[in-house]
């Protein structure tokens, strides 16, 4: 039986976790809960589960980590503030299933300096798909990877017919149902970018041999291209508790998750080139993150600034992504080895650039 401390149990990746144990109870144990400020959901989350160990906020949550024994820790915090429990997990030497892509992407080589090979397991669905298909073959063996991409609420929009896009339409995401910041990511490719950068941090793949189609449906979550020519796929209807079910049982499956593809109905899958006119971010990310340092702390700071300015009605569609080139462009990273608190300090840096460019506009 695992012993699994999950961070931000109230959210959404948390409460889907919770279902998966509360299914599996001879697998599991919960013995940590940490929520953001929702303390009355956290507290019936404890009461059900039998948990002692709980609390609010990130400090806690690494505080936690350090003190319970747990076999797994589930990351499910959204945004850089992520870094610190990340972190603490990793030098605690607990397994890290890792849903807070920021913190990797965000800490990049500072996180992979602590994380011992393979404690740290992607739960987001395009990472983890990449982890079950690379079993399929040798690193050497590897000459691509492709991550599918919905292509959000925007697919085969122009880069001038997306001027106008109002708030509420960046947010009618037509799979996943996910944050504010997360969503609108989404829609712009943003969170497709990041997923770029956190393919090459987690697998040692270069940037040129990581490549984006758009597959609208939703169902081949990533693809491994081998050097042979063949290419393996992971494919599942779209469930967010598969790859949660992994992270916390790596490298085993946990029975049942999800319902299968139901193979006697037909189907039909489409693949799509991303129109990188449109939707630059991609390419931005790839571009902070062959820069390292700093640079992927940076774009994804500005990028928080820019997402809620939009969502304040401070500056338009567009300005999200334009926004963040030039907080990118402008930015000069540290000297020396990259710290946490040289990160911080990129991040501080990078929000306040970014609110002075969106004052400016």
């Amino acid at each position: 039986m695992r012993r699994v401390i999950i961070l931000g149990s109230t959210g959404s990746i948390g409460v889907q976790a919770l279902d998966v144990i509360r299914a599996n109870p001879e697998l599991f144990e919960v013995v940590g809960l940490v929520a953001g400020t929702n303390r009355e959901t956290l507290d019936a989350q404890a009461a059900e589960f039998h948990v002692a160990d709980t609390g609010l906020g990130v400090v806690e949550a690494e505080q936690l980590v350090r003190d319970v024994e747990a076999d797994v820790v589930l990351n499910g915090i959204t945004g850089s503030i992520g870094l610190g429990p990340t972190l603490a997990a990793l030098e605690a030497g607990r397994m890290l299933a890792l849903a807070n892509k920021e913190s990797l992407i965000v800490g990049g080589d500072l996180v992979k300096r602590v994380a011992a090979p393979g404690q740290i397991v992607p739960v987001d669905s395009e990472h983890s798909a990449l982890a079950q298909a690379l079993r399929s073959g040798s690193r050497s063996e590897v000459s691509r990877l492709v991550l599918t991409a919905s292509g959000g609420p925007f697919r085969g929009r122009s880069r001038e017919s997306l001027a106008g896009v109002t708030p509420r339409e960046a947010l009618a995401h037509p799979t996943w149902d996910m944050g504010l910041v997360v969503t609108t990511n989404s829609s712009t490719l943003v969170n497709k970018g990041l997923e770029v950068i956190e393919a090459h941090l987690l697998f040692d793949v270069p940037y040129a041999d990581i490549e984006v189609t758009v597959h609208p449906q939703s169902v081949i979550h990533s693809m491994v291209e081998f050097v042979d020519g063949s290419t393996i796929a992971q494919a599942s209807p779209p469930d967010m508790r598969l790859p949660i079910s992994l992270g916390l049982h790596w490298p085993e499956r946990v029975p049942g998750v999800g319902a299968p593809i139901d193979w006697t109905a037909g189907h039909n899958w489409t693949f799509e080139p991303l129109d990188d006119a449109a939707f630059p971010s991609v390419g931005l990310a790839k571009q902070v993150g062959r820069a390292g340092a700093s640079f992927p702390a940076v774009f994804n700071a500005a990028n928080e600034q820019a997402v809620m300015a939009f969502h304040a009605g401070r500056i338009g569609y567009l300005d999200i992504v334009d926004t963040v080139q030039r907080v990118v462009d402008a930015h000069e990273p540290a000297s020396g080895e990259v710290t946490r608190e040289s990160l911080a300090e990129a991040e501080v840096w990078a929000r306040s650039t970014a609110d002075a460019l969106i004052a400016a506009a």
